[in-house]
């Protein structure tokens, strides 16, 4: 702990980062556009490499900061709880607004796609086949993320490692999977309201997996360098309870979008 100090918070010293960072996602977004319209894409790619060399120096920071400088004290770690709690609040409303979308279209459905869900000339995906293999998947991988958790809270460092990578290896496989599913898919994006709405939850479920899935990579990396011990272990923590929420967004895309939407 920097001596310095006469209280138990972290205060933040200047940081390039955040500003590199919306700088990254300006260029990358602008490159998005130019991508859409004229095929343009080294924008989108510098916009990209930009966000990914600031996330990988923030990162740094903060694992420095937490791990070998002291500076995460219990009242830190403890606000920090607070705000992957709020973030995952933020992230329930986000896909709230793809479900009200899908809710709104389907009990009521327009005449313009023929008054009926799934709207006409449109064959949904059968639920029991390539979404229940999913499902059992994204369960699975919550059970062994669970064990690593139970692993590094009774300092079990072989267990611990063994569980997460079943767990990211379960993450891998679910997105190729799904990546199999879109490749089959007799309906696309373009398809009405139900492709758009569909393809939209769906999809951003899919990066919230690819998203999980590298937050448990740097978890496992991290701990092969022993950062993580039974009583500070708060970065692999964030990454279950975000693992966790995944697992729950696709237990109602299941029942929701594909089992209830026959």
């Amino acid at each position: 702990m920097n001596n310095n100090y006469n209280h138990p918070f972290h205060l933040v010293t200047p940081s390039p980062w955040p500003i590199t960072s919306a700088l990254g996602t300006m260029i990358m977004m602008t490159g998005m556009i130019k991508w859409f319209h004229y095929s343009f894409n080294e924008m989108m790619i510098m916009g990209n490499l930009i966000i990914i060399m600031s996330m990988y120096q923030w990162w740094r920071d903060v694992i420095r900061e937490s791990t070998f400088q002291g500076y995460h004290t219990m009242k830190v770690s403890l606000n920090m709880k607070w705000g992957m709690i709020l973030f995952i609040v933020s992230e329930i409303f986000f896909f709230l607004s793809f479900f009200w979308t899908f809710f709104h279209s389907s009990l009521s459905p327009n005449i313009e796609i023929g008054s009926s869900w799934p709207p006409q000339n449109i064959t949904p995906f059968n639920p029991f086949k390539v979404p229940l293999l999913n499902t059992l998947i994204l369960l699975s991988s919550g059970i062994s993320v669970t064990w690593a958790h139970h692993s590094i809270i009774n300092n079990n460092q072989n267990k611990f490692m063994i569980s997460m990578m079943i767990t990211v290896l379960l993450g891998v496989y679910f997105t190729m999977i799904q990546g199999m599913e879109y490749n089959e898919a007799s309906f696309s994006m373009a398809d009405s309201v139900y492709g758009s709405t569909f393809f939209l939850t769906t999809g951003f479920h899919g990066l919230h997996v690819l998203i999980g899935t590298t937050f448990l990579i740097i978890c496992t990396l991290r701990q092969v360098k022993l950062h993580y011990s039974n009583k500070h272990h708060f970065g692999f923590e964030a990454a279950a309870w975000y693992w966790h929420f995944v697992d729950v967004v696709w237990l109602f895309l299941f029942m929701f979008m594909y089992w209830w939407a026959l």
